[in-house]
């Protein structure tokens, strides 16, 4: 018995102990602010429900669950492993959130897929950050919001940011990446169940089910956005009738079972056309029953996307419940009052700039929600770089999403992968400020 360890679990149940005994429950009864925070955490909780967790991370789960089925290590490693080219990793790897338009949460369960499989630490690092910091739609509306300059800003700070912590990452373990590649220098070419492009196109039928059900409603009533928009559900629709088509034909779903989640999802889709949710939740049902009671590459498929969902979601809601009760929803309070944000971001000091990297690296981010947030704080007083500061450290990073992190690639990586984000949205905000604010 380690003796050490012991102590240490004591200790902590000590502690625990005490600030139960003394807990100062009449005290906080009659603290608004106390009760306040605990409904804010839970209405959090509620919305990241409703929006996120069916539309976004459940195909994001599939996704990653057929990463580790029917993409081979051998493929991973080539393009984005350790010994892969650099060139070819870091410049995929760093434009992919042009491609997945993704929140901070949504993008775990890509990155461990990726990582899992054998993708080096600085590609995979590099693809964690600009899944969700390189989102074009977002970048479109700072530009329209925020002004041209940090617009612009933004998207070529995301780009580079990638870049050069996902190479930061790699120097500073390095060691640790030689001995991966290395093994896998010494692992064989495995057999190849399928053509690369069959892999290609139902990776990109469940990609443009992620991207389209999720699309954001644009303020411009007329042009491309809006069509689009308009007609999001008969476009996931479609994607989602050739993944059903690529799954029978493809992937050997008995044909019978996609029929039994074809039906209902459809005449559910009719009856309820008003409240897509529904049909979709029914489809996502329909797919786990016809995956999990398969013997074959299906019903592994779904066991791991059943495994990437038992890690993450106890870790992503307990992290959102923490977030929504010391910061609140946009507009809302939680135990942090809004105005020592806005006091501590005015200007552009270095600590201003510190200050907003650092709240933007624990507050939860929706896509697109962080403009108006910065809106409403520079009108404020919040300076220019401590607003670019937010914008580069904050659809990247948060509290649900560092929880995750650490159980996918241990807390010493974390640690240093947030640090990198921080200080150099930091830096970034102060020149930026300086030159422009």
């Amino acid at each position: 018995m380690r003796w050490k360890d012991e102590w240490k679990k004591l200790a902590i149940l000590v502690v625990a102990f005490l600030a139960c005994f003394y807990l100062p429950v009449e005290y906080l009864q009659g603290w608004a602010r106390l009760r306040n925070a605990v409904w804010e955490s839970l209405y959090l909780a509620r919305w990241y429900a409703r929006e996120h967790v069916l539309l976004c991370l459940v195909p994001a789960f599939f996704i990653a669950g057929a990463i580790a089925v029917f993409v081979s290590q051998a493929s991973v490693m080539k393009y984005l492993g350790a010994k892969a080219n650099k060139v070819l990793a870091y410049g995929v790897a760093s434009v992919s959130g042009t491609v997945l338009a993704v929140c901070s949460c949504t993008v775990l369960p890509l990155f461990a897929g990726i990582y899992r499989m054998g993708a080096g630490l600085g590609p995979a690092c590099a693809f964690l950050y600009s899944g969700p910091a390189i989102n074009v739609l977002a970048i479109f509306l700072t530009a329209r919001i925020l002004g041209l300059g940090l617009g612009v800003a933004r998207a070529v700070g995301a780009v580079i940011f990638s870049i050069v912590i996902g190479l930061a990452m790699h120097f500073i373990f390095r060691e640790e990446e030689l001995e991966k590649a290395n093994a896998q220098a010494d692992m064989p070419e495995p057999e190849v169940a399928r053509p690369l492009w069959q892999n290609a196109l139902f990776f990109g039928v469940m990609v443009g089910v992620l991207v389209f059900a999720n699309w954001g409603k644009p303020e411009e009533t007329t042009g491309l956005w809006h069509a689009i928009h308009s007609a999001k559900w008969i476009i996931t629709g479609l994607f989602a009738a050739a993944l059903g088509l690529v799954l029978v034909f493809w992937i050997n779903v008995p044909w019978f079972k996609m029929a039994l989640t074809a039906i209902p999802t459809a005449i559910l889709a009719v009856f309820f056309r008003h409240e897509p949710m529904i049909p979709f939740a029914a489809a996502v049902v329909g797919l786990s029953w016809a995956t999990s009671t398969d013997d074959g590459e299906a019903g592994e498929w779904f066991a791991q996307s059943w495994g990437f969902a038992k890690q993450i979601m106890p870790l992503l809601l307990g992290g959102v419940l923490v977030a929504g009760l010391l910061l609140g929803r946009p507009d809302h309070e939680g135990l942090i009052p809004s105005e020592w944000v806005a006091r501590a971001v005015g200007g552009n000091s270095l600590f201003a700039n510190f200050f907003a990297s650092l709240a933007g690296a624990f507050m939860y981010f929706a896509t697109l929600t962080e403009v108006p947030i910065l809106q409403g704080l520079i009108g404020a007083g919040m300076g220019r770089g401590p607003a670019l500061a937010l914008l580069l450290a904050g659809p990247a990073l948060s509290l649900p999403n560092m929880l995750v992190i650490r159980s996918v690639m241990g807390t010493k990586k974390t640690v240093v992968f947030v640090a990198l984000v921080v200080v150099m949205a930091t830096v970034t905000g102060v020149a930026y400020g300086s030159l422009f604010g």
